[in-house]
């Protein structure tokens, strides 16, 4: 496989827990990015941090690596690949997987402790 490269995306992240029968906030759909995952037992939704929204709960201050896409389904091991250079640092990860690409949140403390250990593992890092 070639050689990976990821984006570290500018601003901070915060990801929103809300009951899983809320309906999705209006200011989610004007925001230039978001994930928003619905199961029985929550909703959740990533937004750039200036988006404003009620939650249940949240958790701020994550940065986001962007795998520079698109990416072929017949791949394997993409996240396979940075979750284990990320774990070998103590990196916690989140991550959020699209039709073209892959999203890997790290807490914003640990993004310059991440890029090293990803640069360590061979991958290509640029910044936004």
């Amino acid at each position: 496989m070639k050689r990976l490269t990821l984006t570290l995306m500018k601003g901070n992240f915060v990801i929103h827990r809300l009951d899983p029968e809320a309906e999705l906030p209006q200011a989610v759909l004007k925001s230039p990015f978001y994930a928003a995952t619905r199961t029985q037992d929550e909703l959740s939704i990533v937004l750039p941090e200036a988006i404003q929204i009620d939650s249940k709960t949240s958790d701020s201050r994550w940065a986001c690596f962007r795998v520079n896409g698109p990416l072929d389904f017949g791949l394997v091991g993409i996240l396979a690949g940075i979750a284990k250079a990320l774990a070998g640092a103590k990196v916690s990860i989140f991550a959020v997987s699209t039709f073209d690409t892959d999203y890997i949140f790290v807490k914003r403390k640990q993004a310059q402790a991440a890029r090293e250990a990803l640069l360590s593992a061979n991958y290509t890092v640029l910044e936004d």
